[in-house]
């Protein structure tokens, strides 16, 4: 099939009552985050189905153009495409392969071109840690990572900032509290309530999966200033003593 026969297919599958529900969901009104979105109504599992029967086969080159649809479930019907290639190239066999190294910075480069496209968080959440976190974890020839990152932090644009924190989630699950502790610094002032929910959810993934010590070293140092929402969500798996002494501090 072709990027165009796939947007056609899901048209074909709207479902207003569906597309009601998402718009309030996800805020698409005036002064909404995600103000001017629009959806066909179709839950996840269906975007997820439409990829395994008719996009696997999708040459990437096609894939841009999901990415530039103005339906929500389109675009993130390409992210989940370029997931699906990503982790096909990621595989341990493949790690140090030329041709799989050079897949995948292609797929990251494309990810990163069109990171505003990704316009929601649930679009983020659902890409940014399985291709950006892992890219992270992967030998590459792109140039620094850690410049590629800082400069998506350092954006203007609140869902490429959301990537940098948010695909932290991927090298956190293997070990590494580095990143995820550098973009909370980063972002710790941010004024977005979904930026405050995206730091605290990846120190609270990060004391899970790399140390519940470095989780607190950092609270001591910054709980009195963090949002109170990053905060809660950071705490949230401590005993009910330990949220209660954190949130006073």
């Amino acid at each position: 099939m072709t990027a165009r026969e796939i947007i056609d297919y899901m048209e074909s599958l709207r479902d207003e009552e569906q597309r009601q529900v998402l718009m309030r969901f996800f805020k698409t009104g005036p002064g909404e985050y995600g103000e001017g979105d629009e959806f066909l109504g179709l839950k996840v599992p269906q975007t997820r189905q439409v990829v395994k029967l008719v996009g696997q086969d999708l040459p990437l080159v096609e894939v841009p153009e999901l990415l530039m649809s103005r339906w929500h479930e389109v675009r993130l019907c390409g992210l989940f495409i370029m997931v699906a290639r990503f982790e096909k190239l990621a595989t341990k066999r493949l790690v140090d392969d030329e041709r799989a190294i050079n897949g995948r910075d292609e797929i990251v480069g494309m990810y990163l071109q069109h990171a505003e496209q990704a316009n929601n968080w649930d679009l983020v959440d659902l890409s940014a840690p399985k291709i950006l976190g892992h890219w992270l974890l992967l030998p590459s020839r792109l140039c620094d990572k850690r410049a590629i990152v800082d400069e998506l932090a350092a954006s203007t644009n609140l869902w490429r900032q959301r990537m940098s924190m948010v695909c932290t989630w991927k090298t956190s699950q293997h070990g590494d509290p580095s990143w995820c502790l550098r973009y909370a610094e980063v972002h710790l002032h941010h004024p977005h309530d979904l930026m405050h929910k995206a730091v605290g959810w990846m120190l609270r993934e990060m004391g899970k999966r790399c140390s519940m010590g470095l989780l607190r070293q950092f609270l001591k140092q910054h709980a009195h200033e963090m949002p109170r929402t990053a905060l809660r969500y950071a705490i949230e798996k401590m005993s009910p003593e330990e949220r209660q002494h954190w949130m006073n501090s």
